[in-house]
């Protein structure tokens, strides 16, 4: 639901930029403060959640998410249509507190195998949801990807009260305590290690995100179909890399297999950046290479994801917040860096380079984590 409710509408961008009489640039902030409140509350959703339980907390934000989602139907200008855009970000409880559940439910192995069957649902999201929502805008206009989001979350709301039964225990403290609890989690090495790394990996699909456009439209000249098409490599390749963790998390462990998809991403990129300082540059070559990002992060985010839950088990709702909030800000970052790197003449060059340091970084820090995790090992 988080990631339908961020790309079905970009397709609609332009002819929201003409119903509103506003400057695209200007539309285009209905994607930075979706991204950017995102972040924040899910630094606050964990806590919370922690508290009052998970059940209440996704009622709630997918109550007031349709609400939300309501008020940018019937918006009157683009000022009114940003503040509910900006609303709709609440959606965020979907994705934190989905994690949170899992953990809560089966141990840390287990947990990243079910995440990664779990999060195999969002990686088709990228694929299919813009192409729905610009058929959606050229059949009914720009409002429908906004129906369309406001009756699945209708249904998941059913859902939810229908069939959602309360998987945490409270954990006696008040609110204001709870978060307090944040700095346990801030002195943990182990936390900040699958968190940063589960940024820097991920990292490298959000400037992705913020500089893919620009490569295929500047540098190939392809028409806004066809970089449709090929945008979607990743998330084909994130999908298997889900039904990999799925399969062998609990086998293997998360840390090998955190470890084998920072090293697939990276390797990936750096036979993209080879072939292209060979003279192959072609969008074969260009998007080919980013299913390896997809693939390597279909084996990391899950597995890192499930190793920032389990280093406070009792705070797993607040380290599912703000391992989130890392990474979903920390990409933002990243998205707008690949946007102000990328100008006429350069190519593709400077998006490659920094997807490939990003992720070169997130084999340095699962590693500090399993070097961490052998000291702590031999003390006990």
């Amino acid at each position: 639901m988080s990631a339908l409710a961020m790309n079905v509408f970009l397709p609609s961008l332009p002819n929201m930029a003409a119903h509103f009489n506003t400057e695209y640039r200007l539309m285009q902030l209905s994607v930075a403060i979706y991204l950017g409140v995102n972040a924040v509350l899910q630094i606050l959703v964990g806590p919370i959640s922690d508290k009052v339980g998970r059940r209440p907390v996704i009622l709630w934000g997918m109550g007031l998410f349709l609400v939300a989602t309501l008020g940018c139907i019937f918006a009157p200008n683009i000022a009114v249509f940003l503040i509910f855009r900006m609303c709709q970000a609440v959606v965020v409880v979907s994705m934190v507190l989905s994690r949170a559940v899992v953990r809560d439910m089966v141990p840390q192995d287990q947990a990243a195998s079910m995440i990664g069957y779990v999060t195999m649902g969002v990686a088709v999201v990228p694929m299919v949801g813009p192409v729905f929502g610009g058929m959606l805008d050229q059949a009914f206009g720009w409002q429908a990807s906004f129906w369309l989001l406001f009756l699945v979350g209708l249904a998941i709301l059913w859902l939810s009260w229908r069939d959602l039964g309360e998987t945490s225990v409270s954990s006696g403290l008040s609110l204001a305590q709870q978060f307090s609890e944040y700095p346990e989690l801030f002195r943990s090495p182990r936390f900040w290690g699958y968190a940063l790394t589960c940024a820097l990996s991920s990292g490298a699909f959000f400037a992705y995100l913020g500089g893919a456009p620009f490569v295929g439209s500047q540098v190939f000249g392809l028409d806004p179909a066809t970089l449709g098409f090929f945008f979607g490599a990743p998330a084909v390749g994130y999908f298997f890399g889900n039904g990999l963790s799925g399969r062998y998390s609990a086998r293997f462990g998360i840390n090998q297999m955190i470890l084998w998809g920072c090293a697939i991403v990276t390797a990936g990129l750096a036979m993209a950046l080879l072939l292209f300082w060979a003279g192959f540059q072609s969008p074969l070559t260009f998007f080919g290479f980013m299913t390896f990002v997809g693939f390597g992060n279909g084996m990391t985010i899950p597995n890192a994801t499930a190793g920032a839950l389990s280093v406070r088990p009792h705070l797993a709702g607040t380290a599912s917040g703000l391992s989130g909030a890392i990474m979903i800000g920390g990409g933002a970052a990243l998205s707008a860096l690949a946007g102000a790197l990328l100008q006429p003449g350069t190519g593709a060059w400077p998006l490659l380079w920094l997807m490939f340091v990003t992720c070169a970084a997130s084999i340095v820090s699962i590693l500090l984590v399993m070097r961490r995790e052998k000291r702590l090992a031999g003390l006990l």
